[in-house]
């Protein structure tokens, strides 16, 4: 909390209290003057760590405050918001403050989840430079939509997004549907293309490039090398590259390149 000394000069008396009074003094505050607050008091009184829960529905009552979008956001992303509250307000949130919310640990479960649908929701129609910004920070519960985008960007930022797990990147590996220019991405990215269940999913997905499956089957291991020679679903020949590195001791051992 700042100190007198600390806050700018001119700040209005009552501005500077609420944002520096105590506990009681701030309950006070707000039951006498609530009425005739205007944004920069409620976003000073949005600021006292001292605000409690109900004092929070007070600001949030006024619709005249919440019209202002920065006394909006304080409210719908305050830790000790109702609910309620945060929850209606959510959807009238630019979508960089929806993300907060979604990855904010303070806020109750079920306001996160509510910031996260509703960017799903906008999802189809944000800009590609827009999804491309969300993939890079995005929490689970939204990867897995952002997973599905056709755009190889959106999974090069994904791949690069600390909260991705193999859990959630497989099955999309997995899908014949995703665009060949996808799998493509992961396959040559440093960190992801390189783990042997990726690789696997790569050389099994009928959709990957015939050049990208290639160069993958070296490095598979003897069973998932004949799975892939089984599979009518797989260009031929990766199937006929698959079969001759899997067997007649001219393919690799256990996974190791020939040579190795």
């Amino acid at each position: 909390m700042r100190s007198m000394e600390q806050m700018p000069a001119g700040v209005p008396p009552l501005v500077r209290r609420l944002r520096e009074a105590a506990r009681e003094e701030l309950v006070g505050l707000l039951a006498v003057e609530v009425a005739a607050l205007d944004a920069a008091g409620a976003l000073a009184a949005l600021a006292n760590p001292h605000l409690d829960a109900e004092g929070v529905a007070l600001l949030g009552a006024r619709p005249d405050l919440v019209a202002v979008y920065q006394v909006k956001r304080a409210v719908a992303l305050h830790p000790r918001a109702p609910e309620v509250l945060a929850r209606r307000l959510m959807p009238s949130l630019h979508w960089p403050d929806l993300l907060v919310a979604g990855l904010d640990t303070r806020l109750r479960p079920t306001v996160r989840r509510a910031a996260d649908r509703t960017l799903a929701d906008r999802l189809p129609g944000m800009a590609l430079g827009e999804k491309v910004s969300l993939a890079r920070r995005a929490g689970l519960g939204l990867i897995h939509h952002l997973r599905d985008d056709p755009q190889p960007r959106v999974m090069a930022a994904l791949l690069d997004n600390p909260r991705l797990t193999e859990g959630a990147l497989l099955p999309v590996l997995a899908r014949e549907r995703t665009p060949p220019s996808v799998l493509d991405t992961v396959a040559a990215d440093r960190r992801w293309g390189v783990r042997y269940p990726v690789r696997v999913a790569l050389a099994r997905n009928p959709s990957t490039p015939v050049a990208t499956a290639l160069r993958t089957l070296p490095l598979l291991k003897r069973p998932d090398l004949a799975a892939v020679a089984r599979d009518a679903r797989i260009p031929a020949p990766v199937r006929r590259r698959a079969d001759l590195l899997g067997g007649g001791g001219r393919g690799v051992r256990a996974g190791r390149p020939p040579g190795a």
